[in-house]
């Protein structure tokens, strides 16, 4: 049987409004929404950007109700059900209130009702609906689905994601050097970008000729890390190196790339990360860097967050945030909001951390259904192992 007519209980769960079009395929679906609550106009643009950009045509329609008013909210339904005696009532969202009055209504009469079910992913006949048993989500979204999915945008971030394949085989490389010096790390980032500071025009070259010392924080003299310099020519990250002690060192980084991820001290964690996520094989999309506004339109003063790596399998987004320093519990909650507004009850997240975690920060983590990975985990080479259990349980 295929669905004409879909009757969708607008939620505040992103997946829950669009799961029913992506599967069920219908002609066309009507929304019931909250009278009076959010922006009308922002909802209905964000699910027909949504459509569009997935190439789905259904045709849409919303109602608003008291959905504190069950006799209204039951007339509402009525109507649509005679109007379109071929509906199919999607009770998947809606608040308490919603799923009491359409209960009602449907039992009235008597049209098909379906439900989706996150653990077992796929829909079910609540009621006359023998043609739900056929609806299994084998569907796959990509991050920018999921960001368009709830109203967001997806922004280029500071990594062009295009190239990274090239740079697949020198991240274990990276990482390994960054783990022998990780706790002078945060030294080595200042002295690599005071030695190779922009000219007075803000222009720069892979080419780098500094003093031995260069001024650190506070005034403090910091010296050139001969170990750590000798070992990024080895891998291949910087060539020409050559070291005066006391007096200068010089050398040309591979590319302007790289430049960029020696000077800052959490790339080389972001991309391990990523590359992890990638190495599993389970994943449909992986993003670094992946950029967000919460709101799409062109208005101005617009919020926007960046995740640190974002991945998607199927219909499961995975949220992680990177940290070389020690995690703090205002970084927990970021990572919160950002998977409860983008990735729904869904959705998985995830913190890395180079530093081992405290109590507090794992408690709070674990409160809030957060994965913690800390520095025992990259020290035993796990990274990838978790990530492979959180998705898969």
């Amino acid at each position: 049987m295929d669905i004409t007519t879909l009757i969708e209980l607008y939620d505040e769960r992103p997946l829950e409004n669009v799961l029913g079009v992506e599967v069920g395929h219908p002609e066309r679906v009507i929304y019931i929404c909250a009278e009076g609550e959010g922006d009308q106009e922002q909802i209905r643009k964000q699910l027909r950007d949504y459509f569009a950009h997935r190439g789905i045509q259904t045709k849409m329609g919303f109602v608003y109700v008291d959905i504190y008013d069950t006799e209204k909210l039951a007339e509402a339904f009525r109507g649509l059900i005679q109007q379109y005696p071929d509906s199919v009532m999607d009770i998947t969202g809606g608040t308490d209130a919603v799923l009491f009055a359409a209960g009602l209504v449907c039992g009235e009469m008597n049209i098909p009702v379906i439900t989706y079910s996150r653990r077992m992913n796929r829909f079910y006949n609540i009621r006359n609906a023998e043609f739900a048993e056929k609806l299994n989500c084998d569907i796959s979204f990509t991050v920018e689905d999921t960001f368009l999915m709830a109203g967001g945008t997806m922004r280029k971030g500071r990594v062009d994601n295009a190239i990274l394949q090239k740079y697949l085989p020198m991240v274990d490389p990276f990482f390994d050097l960054y783990m022998r010096h990780r706790t002078s790390w945060d030294h080595i980032v200042i002295w690599m970008q005071r030695a190779s500071a922009a000219d007075r025009e803000g222009n720069f070259t892979l080419q780098v000729a500094s003093s031995y010392a260069v001024k650190g924080e506070r005034g403090a003299q910091l010296a050139a890390p001969e170990d750590a310099l000798r070992e990024m020519e080895k891998i291949g990250l910087i060539s020409s190196l050559e070291i005066i002690p006391e007096e200068k060192v010089q050398f040309k980084f591979k590319d302007a790339q790289i430049r960029a991820w020696l000077r800052d001290v959490g790339s080389v964690l972001e991309l391990k990360t990523y590359k992890a996520c990638l190495d599993t094989g389970l994943f449909d999309d992986v993003h670094t860097s992946a950029v967000v506004d919460w709101d799409a339109s062109e208005k101005t003063g617009k919020v926007s967050n960046e995740l640190d790596v974002m991945a998607t399998r199927g219909i499961v987004p995975l949220f992680i945030s990177c940290k070389t320093c020690a995690v703090r519990t205002e970084a927990i909650n970021e990572l919160a909001v950002l998977r409860d507004r983008f990735g729904g009850k869904i959705a998985q997240a995830a913190i890395v951390s180079a530093e081992p975690a405290g109590s507090a920060a794992r408690h709070r983590a674990a409160d809030l259904n957060i994965q913690m990975i800390d520095l025992e985990d990259l020290q035993a080479d796990q990274l990838r192992e978790r990530i492979v259990k959180m998705i898969m349980g």
